[in-house]
């Protein structure tokens, strides 16, 4: 199946959802609207992957292998490498995030910096560490944005070369496209 854009029509009603991106791409907040718009569960990754102090739940995959068991779902496609293909073998749809670089890391500077200015309470008690840690830390969010910023497009291709015609996959360039393709699906004209 080729990449649908903003402008096609989807080939079916989603049923299990997943939004893929780069950190700061935007895809808990696309994960919510399209949650609501469809009336779907949704669980954030973020949520049942970081305990207290920042360590992961070791309840993670499991908790995340319950959730994808459900008919109807949308989350973030993230933590392939602890979830392997749990999620993506059983997405119907992929909506992409493939903002250019210089929105993504506006994005994440931006919210990283708000998340630490106003000390926002995160998942399970965490909160972003000092704004000096992107010079000292190799895994601070906003460098792990830049240096993943490709990835996703990676993770795409190999998906539709496993699945082809089982996943409709949606590319979404830009905050104007997401909008509009929000603003569709809310309207229901994005099913043909």
């Amino acid at each position: 199946m080729p990449v649908l854009t903003v402008d096609d029509l989807l080939p079916w009603e989603p049923r299990r959802v997943l939004v893929t991106g780069t950190s700061g791409a935007g895809k808990t907040t696309l994960s919510r609207e399209i949650a609501a718009a469809l009336a779907m569960p949704r669980v954030e990754l973020d949520a049942l992957h970081h305990g207290a102090g920042w360590v992961p739940r070791a309840a993670f995959a499991d908790e995340v292998g319950v959730f994808a068991a459900q008919p109807r779902w949308v989350t973030e496609w993230q933590y392939t490498d602890k979830l392997g293909d749990l999620l993506s073998g059983r997405a119907d749809t992929v909506v992409w995030l493939d903002h250019p670089r210089p929105l993504v890391m506006w994005q994440v500077t931006r919210r990283t910096v708000r998340r630490r200015w106003q000390r926002e309470q995160l998942w399970n008690g965490n909160v972003e560490g000092p704004l000096y840690t992107i010079l000292t830390d190799p895994e601070h969010v906003i460098r792990w944005a830049w240096r993943t910023h490709g990835k996703p497009a990676g993770r795409v291709a190999a998906l539709l070369e496993q699945r082809g015609e089982q996943v409709a996959v949606v590319r979404l360039r830009g905050r104007a496209q997401v909008q509009r393709w929000v603003r569709r699906l809310r309207e229901g004209s994005l099913l043909g």
